[in-house]
């Protein structure tokens, strides 16, 4: 399984490395080359979300003693994975606001105040994802945790009832004992004061 994760890995620094080189040229491309480029990184945000689920769905195949090594992996891969789009984004609203500049004869002084606003939208919706990736790992781990102790809780009633057989059974032969030494006094010839048996 192991194997396959990491082949994932593999796949996912590759797609992510060109992603990162490509969203870094965009601004300085001509303007057709730039919408190419646009087009081709989206696809290619896609394959690596794909990747993502990919290795999220191996994770959860691991059992959990063992998960939290690779969970700590897909944190940081997921974070990339957010870096990556607001970068496009930022990227993609420069390249949008340059075509309209361009189509509208616009120099560009109005579109600043609109791109800032664009920004802190972005990054306030980033900064909420965070949070509810954050709130669903805690959840996780907190299953995680749960399933745990009821596995060792079930471990820790089979051996109580493993002893509480064990005291029934010695409770038994301890009064089967009881009952033989009790018949064998019973058989014993008592001697009386004189020292002659009865």
């Amino acid at each position: 399984m192991s194997s396959d994760f990491e082949g994932y890995e593999q796949d996912f620094a590759v797609l992510t490395a060109e992603i990162t080189s490509k969203i870094a040229r965009v601004p300085r491309l001509p303007p057709d080359e730039k919408k190419q480029m646009v087009a081709n990184v989206e696809k290619q945000l896609e394959e690596a979300k794909e990747l993502l689920e990919q290795m999220d769905l191996e994770v959860r195949e691991i059992p959990p003693q063992s998960r939290g090594m690779y969970s700590n992996r897909m944190r940081s891969y997921k974070q990339e994975m957010g870096k990556l789009e607001t970068d496009f984004k930022r990227s993609r609203i420069a390249y949008s606001d340059e075509v309209r500049n361009e189509l509208l004869g616009d120099d560009g002084n109005s579109s600043e105040n609109q791109r800032a606003h664009l920004l802190d939208n972005t990054e306030r919706l980033e900064r909420s994802s965070r949070r509810l990736e954050a709130g669903y790992q805690i959840a996780v781990e907190t299953e995680q945790i749960g399933q745990e102790m009821l596995e060792n809780l079930s471990h820790d009633r089979e051996k109580i009832q493993r002893a509480r057989e064990r005291l029934r059974e010695t409770d038994a032969n301890l009064g089967k004992s009881s009952r033989i030494l009790t018949g064998m006094l019973r058989r014993w010839p008592v001697a009386n004061i004189d020292g002659q048996v009865s």
